[in-house]
């Protein structure tokens, strides 16, 4: 798996000035070098992401998609049926990794759709099984229920937002921590963030992704910006001192700096 990836997230198809659309922005993300592309059924554009694959040009093996299937479809017959049309949208025969998207749906329905998705990997619909938005709790009846562990947890995961309990325990579950919301949907005006992009001549955004890359951490950026796409990829020729990570490190609010869903804590 790649440690950048591009998230295309939904209302990627409403554009608004110089945004770009969901293939034509994916299509960029190539350009830039990403081949990590984060996507979901809910997000009502994995036919464009399919679309951006087949008009790139790119071999299939060079990358590295992801798809989510969310609480309203949990279940086990409902997720295979949810799971042949992601594959049928993105017009695969396989996705590198699904996840559960959320812990909405009640500890049945989420062991039942767990389920599913490992049969679907036996099967080869699916690489790698993970979660989305699990707090330690609903890892853990993950083990409990006797199946093999998620590859991947995926949260809101920033500076103001580090989710330690979680963190800890994937790292030590050798879980794969992905954060989205990585550059904190653009609100980058705190004066920490600002003084180091000052310091290392570098965009706010790139000093967020790098934090999150140097700590173990796959960021998810999104833009629909063409400029941006490509700067957000343009953050391994630097390294952040360990000062810097420290300041960053410091801005912890909890769960109160959370700005998305967040849903961690669900029963």
């Amino acid at each position: 798996m790649p440690v950048l990836g591009f998230g295309v997230a939904y209302g990627f198809d409403k554009p608004i000035d110089t945004r770009l659309v969901t293939t034509p922005a994916v299509l960029e993300a190539f350009k830039a070098g990403y081949r990590h592309i984060d996507t979901a059924r809910m997000y009502n554009n994995e036919e464009k992401v399919g679309e951006a694959v087949r008009e790139s040009g790119l071999k299939r093996e060079e990358l590295f998609l992801t798809t989510k299937i969310d609480s309203a479809v949990h279940g086990y017959e409902s997720a295979i049926r949810s799971i042949n049309a992601s594959l049928k949208g993105l017009g695969l025969d396989y996705v590198d990794l699904f996840l559960i998207h959320d812990a909405n749906s009640g500890k049945q329905r989420r062991l039942e759709t767990y389920k599913a998705l490992l049969e679907a990997k036996a099967d080869g619909k699916i690489h790698s099984v993970g979660v989305s938005n699990y707090g330690v709790k609903h890892l853990e009846e993950i083990a409990a229920a006797g199946y093999e562990p998620p590859s991947v947890n995926q949260v809101e995961l920033h500076p103001f937002c580090q989710q330690k309990p979680i963190v800890a325990y994937c790292q030590a579950n050798n879980i794969v921590v992905q954060a989205y919301c990585p550059i904190v949907r653009g609100k980058m005006d705190d004066p920490v963030i600002q003084d180091i992009a000052q310091k290392y001549n570098r965009d706010r955004a790139q000093i967020l992704i790098r934090w999150s890359l140097q700590h173990g951490f796959v960021p998810l950026p999104k833009s629909s910006q063409p400029e941006r796409i490509k700067s957000n990829a343009q953050v391994f020729d630097f390294a952040l001192a360990d000062e810097d990570m420290a300041r960053l490190d410091a801005l912890d609010r909890g769960k109160a700096g959370a700005i998305s869903w967040n849903p961690v804590n669900v029963d």
